[in-house]
Order: structure tokens, then C-alpha cells, then sequence
């Protein structure tokens, strides 16, 4: 019997390309795994009504973890268009299905990793005000990001019930919305809680503890979202406290973009709730190459889901032509979070090498020659045989 059951969710689009590419690795490191496939995406949205269907939360429920590919998600109206026929008039609602996981398992912290590896041609070199030098800016970031409340915990209205308006009606803020028409406003919640903000705060101070990070930031904006911003910057205030020897401060989110922008060298964990972690998320994997090197890990107290941080770039699905270094990175995750740190390490040594290299390098790196592009399997099996 094998040691781990790995879920395994190719998803939609380019998925199946990078998994199959971090398949490679995977039986080159040796790992004693089964793989379990399990239907999600968008496929199976458009054929049963749900991309998240119920026999594979059963597989869930029986496996180690999951490895994620990648997942395609439109809004409410297209999404609708695109049921079967069959389905078309049964009042379904979509809903993404990687946001129902995080919530069904309570995978409340989502850790995305952004690194430059040197060798790297879209590795941050800045303006020439910001790094006279021109040389690559090293940067070493963790983004820590509450993962089940906030902006993306689900609870939105269109049109807006007047259950709901009365109920808001304590606020003498939303007349207005009443004047226009509750049948013209859409309506999204922000909701944290003192337990949500505390957790992930509190995780990103223990992993900048174990790994000897000097700096943890929060990423807010209380000064206009202030009981939701404040709630998540008192807690942030508070679990610092415990942490003397670890640099805390506080950064809006408009104003960060601007900071790690101009200096990313200077920021080191990064801690935010959902919305905003993953809006910075994207920026810091913007410093270091592209969402083609940004990994991610969705974890909660007994169970994980793995996934990069890149979509579903349907219009690449098949062809294997995208990245699949994301990926790669997100199975490194997965073996750290399994135990496995001497694989981990190899994985990122042999990932590290390839780049270094620079003989190897798909189309979204910069400066490939036309028609030099390796293709996903090639990058996969350069770095295979680098372990």
C-alpha cells in the first residue's frame, strides 16, 4: 500500500498539461504515492450543474491531499448560458468550486511563495532610480492569505432582497440604495472574524519564527474599510505582541502595490485577508517572472490542497506550451506539507538549476528565440534530470 493518497484534479484548460508535467517529477523523486483521480471544473459544471461534484469531496475525504491544476470560472449570466439544455431552468447558481473547497475543508491559510531564482530573465531589476546597478533585485517573499471569509466568502445578492435592505437599514447609509431600486443594486459582503483574522496573522508570525524571517506585514485598508480593516488590524496589533523579535508593520493595499513595486527586497511575510492577499499575490509573482513560477498551498488543520496560482489559459490547453514551473513549485509545497523535505529540497535545487542554465526556457520567458520555445514536457523533463 502506498504510503499517501493524493487526490488528483487536472481541472479545466492548461490543468492537465502541468499536472501531467508534475507527474514526471514526481515518479522521478520516487514519491511512494496513489493517485486518485477526481472530476472538478468546468466541464462538469456545464454537464451536472456542478463543477465540484459530490463523489469527489468523498475522495477528498479519503485521501492525504490534493494536487490542483487549474480551474476555469466565469460570471453568473455565462456561466448560466453554458448549462446543458437540460439544465437551463433549474434555478443553479455557480460557484467556484477551489472557493467551496477552501471553505467545506476549512483550508483557512493560503501560502503563496515568491522567489526569484537567479538565472531567471524576468527576474525585478526596477528603474534605474530604484537599482542603479541593473543587476536582478533579489526577492523572497511569503504571502500569507485568510482563505475562507472576506470579499470571496460567497455571500452576495442581485437584485437585492428587501429582507436583506431592511435588515441594513440600522445604517442610515443605505437610503440611497433604496431611492435607485433594490432591483438595480448587487450587493457583496466583506465578513471576517476575530477567529479568521487572528489565525492567519498568527500563522504568518510562526513561519517567519521557524524560518528566521525578520519582517511581517499587513496588508489593509482601515482608514475607508474601517470595522472590517480595523477588526483584522487589531488582531494583527495583537498576536505581534507575542512576537518581539519579529518586525511588525502595516501597509494600505494601494500603497504596497507602489512599495513592492519600487522596493520588493525590502518585504519578506506578507499577511492579508482574502481579496487582498490575492491581488498582492499576483504582484509578487509579477516581480519574479510571472505566474508561471508562483506556487500556492491551501491547508488547514488536517487536510491541503495544492495548486499554482496561474488559471486555466484555456486557449493553451492541449498544446503544452505554457509553464509548468508554477506547478512543479506547488509539488514542492505539497512534499514540504507531506514531510518530505529531502525531496522538497531536491525539486527546488533541480527547478533552481534549469533556470540557471538558461537552455531550457518555455515561450513566456524572455528573450526565447521564435520557434525555440521548449514545450511543458520538455521544461519537465529538463528539470527531472536535474534530480
Amino acid at each position: 500500500m502506498a504510503k499517501y493518497k493524493i487526490a488528483w484534479m487536472p481541472g479545466d484548460g492548461v490543468g492537465n498539461d502541468v499536472m501531467n508535467a508534475s507527474r514526471m517529477v514526481l515518479d522521478k523523486l520516487g514519491l511512494d504515492a496513489e493517485y486518485i483521480p477526481a472530476d472538478i471544473g468546468w466541464e462538469f459544471w456545464t454537464s451536472e450543474g456542478n463543477a465540484l461534484p459530490d463523489r469527489t469531496v468523498e475522495i477528498l475525504k479519503s485521501t492525504t491531499c490534493a494536487l490542483f491544476g487549474a480551474i476555469t470560472s466565469k460570471p453568473q449570466d455565462e456561466a448560466k448560458l453554458e448549462l446543458a439544455p437540460h439544465l437551463q431552468s433549474k434555478g443553479l447558481q455557480y460557484f467556484s468550486p477551489i472557493v467551496k473547497l477552501r471553505q467545506l475543508f476549512n483550508l483557512h491559510t493560503n501560502m503563496r511563495p515568491c522567489k526569484s531564482y537567479p538565472g531567471n530573465p524576468l527576474n525585478y531589476r526596477g528603474t534605474a532610480s530604484t537599482n542603479p546597478s541593473g543587476h536582478d533585485v533579489p526577492i523572497d517573499q511569503v504571502i500569507f492569505r485568510e482563505n475562507t471569509e472576506g470579499m470571496y466568502g460567497g455571500v452576495e445578492f442581485f437584485p437585492l432582497p428587501e429582507s436583506v435592505y431592511t435588515a441594513l437599514c440600522a445604517n442610515p447609509k443605505m437610503k440611497k440604495w433604496k431611492d435607485v431600486g433594490l432591483e438595480n443594486v448587487a450587493f457583496s459582503s466583506r465578513i471576517v472574524s476575530t477567529q479568521g483574522c487572528t489565525s492567519i496573522c498568527r500563522q504568518a508570525f510562526e513561519f517567519a519564527k521557524k524560518f528566521g524571517r525578520k519582517r511581517v506585514t499587513l496588508i489593509e485598508k482601515p482608514n475607508v474599510l474601517r470595522e472590517t480593516g480595523g477588526l483584522m488590524t487589531r488582531c494583527f496589533r495583537k498576536v505581534a505582541a507575542d512576537y518581539p523579535g519579529i518586525r511588525a508593520d502595516e501597509a494600505n493595499i494601494d500603497a504596497i502595490c507602489m512599495w513592492m513595486f519600487k522596493n520588493p527586497q525590502d518585504y519578506d511575510v506578507l499577511v492579508a485577508e482574502n481579496m487582498f492577499g490575492d491581488i498582492v499575490s499576483d504582484l509578487c509573482a509579477g516581480l519574479v517572472g510571472g505566474l508561471g513560477f508562483a506556487p500556492s498551498a491551501n491547508m488547514g488543520d488536517k487536510y491541503a490542497v495544492f495548486e499554482p496560482t496561474h488559471g486555466s489559459a484555456p486557449k493553451y490547453a492541449g498544446q503544452y506550451k505554457v509553464n509548468p514551473i508554477a506547478m512543479l513549485l506547488t509539488a514542492k509545497l505539497m512534499l514540504d506539507w507531506l514531510g518530505e523535505k529531502d525531496k522538497a529540497a531536491r525539486l527546488d535545487k533541480a527547478i533552481a538549476a534549469v533556470i540557471a542554465e538558461g537552455k531550457v526556457q518555455t515561450y513566456d520567458m524572455k528573450g526565447v528565440p521564435a520557434g525555440q520555445a521548449a514545450t511543458t514536457t520538455q521544461m519537465a523533463q529538463a528539470i527531472a534530470a536535474k534530480l
